[in-house]
């Protein structure tokens, strides 16, 4: 196979794509699986993300509504805390900060209308 290498379990690799996977179809249906199963945890965390995202933006409009305080920083830490205390991995401390943060920014863009659609 021109341009093709041999993988340490016996398979080739020609691009990115596995002759083994190929011939083992089983295999196949196992990375299937794995895949739908991905997929289907990231639809719930889109799911998620969206309640959230609809969450904040009720809560933004009562306080404003409300003339109270919309931005609280010792909020926001502690959710951060009760989260990190709640996360029993494999996610560490430093993928739940940034994830989290990434969150934050996200969820205030969006109940703000800040969208780059």
């Amino acid at each position: 196979m021109h341009g093709a290498r041999t993988l340490a379990g016996g398979g080739r690799v020609r691009g990115h794509v596995s002759v083994r996977s190929v011939a083992e179809p089983s295999l196949d249906a196992v990375v299937r699986q794995m895949r739908d199963a991905i997929i289907d945890n990231d639809l719930k965390l889109l799911q998620a993300v969206n309640a959230r995202i609809t969450l904040a933006a009720r809560l933004d409009a009562y306080t404003r509504q409300h003339g109270l305080a919309a931005l609280e920083q010792g909020t926001d830490d502690w959710m951060h805390r009760y989260i990190r205390l709640a996360n029993r991995g494999p996610l560490s401390d430093e993928g739940l900060r940034e994830l989290y943060a990434h969150l934050l920014e996200l969820t205030r863009r969006e109940v703000r209308g800040d969208r780059e659609d």
